[in-house]
């Protein structure tokens, strides 16, 4: 069976390696050539993307969108979608979910990874479910992670809940290289055992474990991997594209990917990341850390940053201690956007404030609360106590308590347009949608849309360092030289001039006695480059 290869070079690859910075301009031109690969398709929008076109790049994202299709017609285009959370950081109501994905399939999306945070099913049902409505390919999504909570019948069980839902195939996100490779064998082994499914792989490369992970899972029956071009691949990042084409070249799993046109993209991809030194992490080779503390490749990059902000880099190793407690006390949720970041702010302040809880943060006790929907095992009770103050959980779908809430959005948009001059798209919804994801620097965005000094500047290769002049000689005076057996004494001026060459002898050096030097000399050996 040939597997199907999903590159991730235009969006999760340069999420992990350099902060989501890869802009349109260092990607058109090599869209040619990546459309010629073969690919089963090329990841290129949601995740951060979004976030980081509209705060740092001063892009319009669905632009974006809409010139990766013009100029790769034929791969299918894949985004990675929080499903209720769409690409945002809390839950939409249901007609907002509906309108973002059918404008994203008019803008050129064809394939949507959709997951949840919580790996509660309800929360991905009405996003897979506007997909398959619109003509697109909808991937349910296994969040992998392990707990005492965390079991093989867990993961088939989700399976069957999102078969259920109605899914075109189903992906393991491995977020954060956690996935030892029989692990792999065994949860793909059973799936496919028990389902008809495609089945896709997603592993990060952070802990060493992900290219066997892949080949194990390629053993059980798996349909489809994902990798990184080879110059975008590895620590933070995911196993090279290369790598895997050559390991299968030949075999039943050929993936009929061509190295050489792989290769020309590598060597594009390692000229153009130069230019994002500044955002690179530090991680060099592998980080064992994250078998025990589960921590996702971004998102210890951004405890890094958060812990040099407040001057405290020296506790990251109690941070990386705490978070598996915190993530107990929160029902072993997985950790992946933005439960991530929610468990790290959180063991941060408890390191940081010297207690446990003293200070709660609000997107915590959302989670103790049930606002973001069911997690694998009851939280910690009396952690719920407190922040419910008497009060009850929701335990429903949450976003059955929103309202529907798009026409209001949209007024409210259009008002704020005309109120500060702004010009909307010629397709206005895009950008309704842009301020209901990301109201304050969404508007931000739209007011500021053809004003590129208003964001990050574009970034530039690091220039080459100027060659170092030699150093000045240590000191002035008089020295013996040994030169293919004889002796010469010489006289070093400061400037490092040779003002005097003497014989010091005629007999051999080994027999020959030190000449005393007019000053505090030193005995030099010179022997011949080669001996």
């Amino acid at each position: 069976m040939t597997i199907a290869i999903t590159d991730v070079v235009l969006r999760d690859a340069h999420q992990s390696l350099f902060a989501t910075r890869l802009r349109l301009d260092d990607m058109l031109p090599i869209a040619a050539a990546l459309d010629d690969v073969g690919y089963g398709s090329l990841e290129c929008w949601g995740g951060a993307t979004f976030d980081a076109c509209i705060r740092f790049l001063g892009e319009d994202p669905w632009l974006r969108l809409r010139e990766l299709k013009k100029a790769m017609p034929k791969t299918p285009l894949q985004m990675l979608l929080r499903g209720q959370n769409l690409l945002g950081y809390r839950h939409y109501a249901d007609d907002v979910v509906e309108r973002f994905v059918e404008r994203a399939v008019k803008n050129g999306m064809d394939v949507f990874r959709v997951f949840d945070a919580m790996n509660d099913p309800r929360n991905m049902k009405a996003a897979l479910q506007a997909v398959r409505s619109h003509g697109a390919h909808a991937q349910g999504t296994l969040s992998y992670t392990t707990s005492p909570a965390h079991t093989l019948q867990t993961w088939l069980d989700l399976t069957e809940q999102l078969l259920e839902t109605g899914v075109d195939s189903i992906a393991i996100k491995d977020m954060s290289g956690i996935l030892t490779p029989m692990a792999a064998y065994e949860l793909v082994s059973e799936i496919k055992k028990r389902y008809d499914v495609r089945l896709h792989l997603h592993c990060h490369a952070t802990t060493g474990m992900a290219e066997m992970a892949l080949l194990k899972a390629i053993e059980a029956g798996v349909d489809g991997v994902d990798t990184a071009i080879s110059s975008m691949s590895a620590t933070y990042g995911h196993p090279a594209t290369e790598a895997l084409v050559a390991t299968l070249a030949g075999t039943e799993h050929d993936t009929g990917l061509d190295i050489l046109k792989l290769e020309n993209i590598a060597a594009y991809f390692r000229e153009v990341r130069k230019k994002y030194h500044a955002f690179e992490g530090q991680l060099k080779g592998y980080d064992s850390r994250i078998l025990v503390a589960q921590v996702p490749g971004g998102m210890l990059a951004n405890l890094e940053s958060q812990l040099k902000q407040q001057n405290a880099a020296d506790k990251l190793d109690q941070v990386l201690a705490e978070i598996p407690r915190v993530r107990e006390d929160l029902g072993f949720i997985p950790l992946v956007t933005p439960t991530s970041q929610i468990v790290g702010t959180q063991a941060v302040l408890n390191v940081l404030t010297g207690e446990r809880y003293k200070t709660i943060a609000k997107e915590t006790a959302g989670i103790l609360k049930g606002e973001y929907g069911h997690t694998p095992v009851p939280v910690n009770a009396a952690l719920q106590a407190r922040v419910l103050e008497g009060g009850a959980p929701v335990t429903c779908r949450p976003a059955d308590l929103l309202k529907p809430e798009l026409a209001e959005l949209e007024a409210d948009v259009r008002r704020q347009a005309q109120e500060k001059g702004i010009q909307l798209a010629g397709n206005a919804i895009d950008d309704v949608l842009t301020v209901a994801l990301f109201p304050q620097i969404g508007l931000k965005f739209l007011e500021n849309r053809h004003n590129p000094a208003a964001f990050e500047p574009v970034p530039q290769a690091e220039a080459a360092q100027p060659v170092a002049k030699a150093e000045k000689p240590a000191a002035s005076g008089i020295y013996t030289v040994e030169v293919e057996g004889k002796a010469f004494v010489v006289k070093v001026s400061d400037g490092g001039d040779i003002s005097q060459l003497t014989a010091a002898s005629s007999a051999p050096v080994q027999a020959a006695s030190p000449v005393a030097p007019a000053g505090a000399g030193t005995p030099v050996t010179a022997p011949l480059a080669g001996n």
